[in-house]
């Protein structure tokens, strides 16, 4: 059974703006009631975010304003945020209230040609929330992208894809068998999804987690660039090293954390991975 700490702070008194993604914020949206849960998933007037962070160079291109959001169908094994697991971990806000945390920063993010990352979490877990928010962000003129799974890509219509200038797509693998390994489900949602993207010409960038021992595996390396590039939006991959900054988060939520022991990858080994990515073809680092 999962063990939680409870929460220091009430929920309106959690600041939206975070320093860093990796806080730990649990049980903040408990009190909503179950029927409100429900009306919100279904009309996206209301989400459940972990956080909002300034300043990122690294969620797409340019410095970003990210919201992440709690809820998520994967258990990954190297998860560093499983706190965002939960819906009701997350602090409840109105969608109102998260178009003008946006629009705080519209023209500086304009001005440094960055843009507004939804990522989580899963953020299509929250579908109709995600979809008005990105509405109301290109309105503002400023550049989106989302971070996500792709599980759920289903959920969104064309127009409302159009809405998103970047997808940026994490593939935890490219076989059935391994997606189940690293993730606990199958991945023919997400490879479908990739499909309908290349097919609307939206842009895209691959994301692959390297952990040795996990997903250090070449054969499945290739399967995934040679994916990419079949694609033909994909305009960068990139090779993000496994690290342990997460692992405080498994222990106190209770989690069976398997991958204690793991070291993050050398430089020799992200070096062979990014080697295999461009040498499909694609733009990697």
């Amino acid at each position: 059974m999962e063990t939680q700490p409870a929460p220091a702070i009430a929920p309106e008194k959690v600041p939206l703006e975070a320093k860093s993604p990796f806080e730990m914020r649990v049980h903040l949206g408990e009190g909503v009631p179950e029927t409100d849960v429900r009306s919100a998933l279904k009309t996206g007037d209301m989400g459940f975010l972990h956080s909002f962070t300034t300043g990122s160079a690294v969620d797409g291109p340019g410095i970003r304003l990210v919201a992440w959001t709690t809820a998520c169908m994967f258990r990954c094994q190297y998860c560093h945020n499983p706190d965002t697991w939960t819906l009701s971990n997350g602090i409840p806000v109105t969608l109102d209230k998260a178009i003008d945390e946006v629009r705080k920063y519209s023209n500086g993010l304009k001005a440094m040609h960055g843009g507004f990352t939804l990522s989580g979490g899963e953020p299509l877990m929250q579908d109709r929330f995600a979809a008005r928010l990105f509405k109301a962000v290109k309105e503002m003129g400023v550049h989106t992208a989302i971070e996500t799974n792709g599980y759920f890509g289903d959920r969104m219509s064309d127009d409302e894809l159009r809405n998103i200038d970047l997808v940026i797509l994490d593939m935890k693998a490219f076989t059935h068998d391994q997606h189940k390994r690293v993730t606990g489900l199958p991945n023919a949602d997400v490879l479908a999804f990739c499909n309908r993207l290349s097919e609307l010409k939206r842009p895209m960038w691959l994301r692959y987690v390297l952990v040795p021992g996990l997903t250090d595996i070449p054969e499945e390396m290739e399967a995934v660039a040679d994916f990419g590039v079949s694609l033909g939006v994909v305009e960068r991959a990139e090779i993000l090293p496994f690290h342990q900054m997460g692992k405080y988060k498994w222990e106190r939520l209770g989690l069976n954390y398997q991958l204690d022991a793991t070291e993050p990858p050398s430089r020799e080994g992200v070096a062979k991975a990014v080697s295999i990515f461009r040498e499909a073809g694609l733009v990697a680092d």
